[in-house]
């Protein structure tokens, strides 16, 4: 993975010389003053750690698996959020981890833990790298030291019950390779965010990832079925069956955690039999409230698709739906969907065309127009390309983020406007573009992404916005997070919509499986006041 971007640098790409007279003519965007430095040139911190303290880590993994040099330390600083590409892209290190360690089992983790805890040496557990919401931002304040725990070499399919459609997983196997090792045995884990190609199955758990097939499949919280997690003060080994009233689950408080309570090692997943069918289509509404209550019909009277998203007018315009033809859009406001048929369909609807005429009545009756299989086709196509159109901006001299709340479906108009007048308090007139990219019965997300040209600060420049936004979801009564995580950009926010009684509740939670407070200081859980 890019160090200072997203994914494959083969498959980097520059912008059409007309979006970028676009971006100059609407936006004021202009190529920066400075290019990005390469890697070598990256200022990185002293090593802190004493040899000491290194030869008990490898004494614990291995001295090959004991990692100082520049290139690594590099490559496990901070995630892939736009503020953390452009601190790299200009050479600050800062916050780059004294070494890298890559434990082989559940055993070396947890003896890991118990000599980090020991020796006051924070720990930052690094999966897949993708976090957007500074979950990977460590700090040596008031430690001895940081290590990233790079979970690469957990990367086994441990077992499969193809009885009760249980899979069980090492935390470091990325995506794409378990839906390989799982196609094998005629299932899939249908799990598809937009960090698909990168991310670890531990990373999807420890942030409560959401796909784009959630419609059909569930969010991933929902496949977790089990769990095994190390912690400085022991192992909780969690999930005898698929429910239980045997007290609160606590599988659900270590979903989410981001690594504040403990390191999975272990995951037992949900899955199903992989579908002997997909399609996709495009449909056409003339405005987001439209589209949106059509949405919403779907969610709560069925069919649902496996695949359900909806951009409003101007993600519509822009095209950001098919990033690989960015500036291709039309009027109005897309929608996406998707269908699946399986031996076993999930939601009882049969075949793929058996569900995409029940939806096609559905969306007919609310006004919708059906623009036939390219649209969708072109989204399948692209669908895990927009980070690699957020470089190529971040090349051109433009600041591009996005951000993601979810509400109720009464609230959701209101929190739409909440976030769409932060950002233009903030920025001015950005190109703000939203679509909507998970639904429930009771309620959806909202996906915001946001462009504006570069200031001088360019980091300050989006931090003061984030902070608008924040508040304003917070106030709105939004949640600040539908699937990106908390991290250390969500904290104060989280506080806010948790309350203090619940913030309360994580540091004693905290407190009891992590004293010494090793485990990934900063994220999740707010500091005590002064």
């Amino acid at each position: 993975m890019l160090w200072s971007g997203w994914g494959d640098p083969a498959l980097a790409r520059e912008l059409p010389e007309q979006v970028r007279a676009l971006l100059r003519d609407f936006l004021g965007v202009r190529a920066p003053d400075v290019p990005a430095v390469g890697l070598e040139s990256v200022r990185l911190p002293p090593v802190a750690l004493p040899e000491p303290l290194l030869g008990a880590l490898a004494g614990v993994v291995g001295s090959a698996y004991v990692l100082t040099s520049h290139e690594a330390r590099v490559r496990h600083t901070r995630g892939k959020s736009t503020p953390d590409l452009l601190r790299m892209r200009a050479g600050d290190g800062s916050a780059a981890p004294d070494a890298v360690v890559l434990p082989g089992s559940h055993e070396e983790v947890a003896e890991l833990l118990r000599l980090c805890s020991a020796e006051r040496v924070a720990v930052i557990p690094f999966g897949g790298g993708t976090s957007v919401v500074g979950g990977l931002t460590g700090s040596g304040a008031g430690f001895t030291g940081v290590i990233a725990l790079d979970l690469g070499r957990l990367d086994r399919l441990l077992s499969v019950d193809p009885e009760s459609l249980v899979a069980s997983f090492e935390p470091g196997v990325r995506a794409p390779e378990a839906e390989r090792l799982l196609a094998a045995h005629g299932l899939t884990l249908g799990h598809f965010p937009q960090s698909f190609e990168y991310a670890t199955l531990g990373g999807f758990a420890a942030a409560r990832s959401s796909g784009q097939a959630s419609a059909g499949y569930g969010r991933f919280d929902d496949m977790v079925v089990g769990l095994t997690v190390a912690t400085p003060t022991g192992t909780l080994d969690l999930g005898r069956a698929p429910k239980s009233a045997a007290g609160p689950d606590l599988r659900q408080l270590v979903l989410g955690s981001e690594g504040a309570f403990g390191v999975i090692t272990s995951l037992r997943l949900r899955v199903r039999r992989a579908p002997d069918e997909r399609r996709y289509e495009g449909w056409r509404f003339g405005t987001f409230a439209e589209g949106t209550a059509a949405v919403r019909a779907l969610a709560q009277e069925g069919p649902l698709p496996t695949v359900l998203r909806l951009s409003d007018e101007t993600e519509t315009m822009i095209g950001l739906a098919k990033p690989d033809a960015i500036g291709s859009g039309g009027s109005g406001c897309l929608l996406i969907a998707g269908y699946e048929s399986t031996p076993a369909s999930v939601s009882g609807w049969g075949s793929a065309a058996a569900r995409q005429a029940g939806t096609a009545a559905v969306l007919t009756r609310m006004g919708g127009e059906p623009l036939g299989a390219e649209p969708g086709e072109a989204w399948e196509h692209g669908r895990f390309s927009a980070p690699y159109l957020r470089d190529s901006l971040l090349g051109a001299g433009a600041t591009v983020e996005t951000l993601e709340t979810a509400g109720f479906w009464a609230n959701l108009p209101r929190l739409y406007d909440a976030v769409r007048l932060a950002l233009a308090g903030a920025f001015g007139s950005p190109l703000v573009m939203c679509h909507v990219s998970h639904v429930y019965e009771t309620g959806a997300s909202l996906y915001f992404t946001v462009v504006v040209a570069q200031e001088g600060d360019s980091v300050g420049q989006w931090e003061h916005a984030k902070e608008a936004v924040n508040a304003a979801i917070v106030a709105a009564g939004g949640t600040i997070s539908h699937h990106h995580g908390v991290g250390r950009d969500h904290r104060d926010a989280y506080a806010a919509e948790v309350g203090p009684v619940g913030v309360g509740i994580l540091r004693a939670v905290k407190d009891r499986l992590d004293p010494a407070g090793i485990l990934n200081p900063g994220a999740l859980i707010p500091p005590p006041a002064a």
